[in-house]
């Protein structure tokens, strides 16, 4: 494991002092294995729960219908699509200040299941605009930049995955990476106020600060299921970054005994 932690300092750089004891991979690892099944098991069975609570048992709509159902799905993956991408830019600024040996380790294990939250959130939008737009897509100023965010996804999984590739590139290339992530970060604002900046097909935003204009009814299960899918996003994020260190450690013994 020794050797492991040098290898960070060769990728990343030495970190500052007061952000040290936190970078060891081994105190990591020791934190990720317990805490991991803390948050997907809870998480599953929230998001389960609230999932069978707004399908099956509440009432319909009296404006939306049936179609209010897809909101118990499409709601928590919005959230968290704009949560993965937050969780690459304060992993890359943090990797770009501090040289944190873990960050730029975090924002790549968010991007998957970033992007996939971001997938299942233009699907089920699109199967929700069908019966109430009577289109499956409009280039609204809410989906479209939605639409940008998942190509911002792509982009960095395969900028992430290139620099991961060509070791000779080192640190350059994680830096490049996690600048991507910083400036991609300029699309959150963008999507959070896009139905309030355009004239938009999308309806206004239903929570604000203090206030909501959803019925307690629908409100309750959907911050539920809020919960649970955000708590299964931070245990999948765990296990990917278990998952990279692994590889990570698995290449460095490759190395070794290459050079050895």
């Amino acid at each position: 494991m020794r050797g492991q932690v040098r290898l960070y300092r060769q990728l990343y750089g030495r970190c500052c002092l007061p952000m040290h004891g936190f970078a060891n991979p081994a105190r990591f690892l020791r934190m990720a294995r317990w805490l991991m099944p803390l948050m997907l098991v809870p998480g599953l069975l929230l998001a389960f729960g609230a999932l069978a609570w707004g399908l099956f048992m509440v009432p319909p709509d009296r404006l939306m219908g049936q179609t209010v159902r897809i909101l118990f799905i499409h709601v928590p993956s919005a959230w968290l699509g704009m949560a993965g991408w937050s969780t690459i830019a304060i992993a890359s600024l943090v990797e770009l200040v501090w040289r944190h040996p873990l960050a730029g380790i975090a924002a790549r294990a968010a991007a998957v299941p970033g992007a996939a939250f971001t997938a299942i959130c233009l699907a089920t939008g699109s199967i929700w605009a069908r019966p109430t737009w009577g289109t499956w897509w409009v280039w609204d100023g809410r989906l479209t930049s939605f639409l940008i965010l998942l190509f911002l996804y792509f982009g960095y999984i395969a900028l992430a995955g290139a620099a991961q590739r060509d070791a000779a590139a080192g640190e350059g290339a994680s830096r490049v990476t996690a600048i991507f992530g910083l400036v991609g970060a300029v699309n959150i604002p963008i999507i959070n106020r896009s139905v309030v900046w355009w004239n938009s097909l999308h309806q206004p935003p239903s929570i604000t600060a203090g206030k909501s204009s959803i019925d307690a009814t629908f409100l309750i299960p959907l911050l539920i299921a809020a919960i649970g899918f955000t708590l299964i996003f931070g245990g999948v994020v765990l296990a990917r970054m278990r998952m990279l260190l692994a590889d990570i450690q698995t290449e460095a013994r490759l190395r070794r005994k290459a050079l050895g």
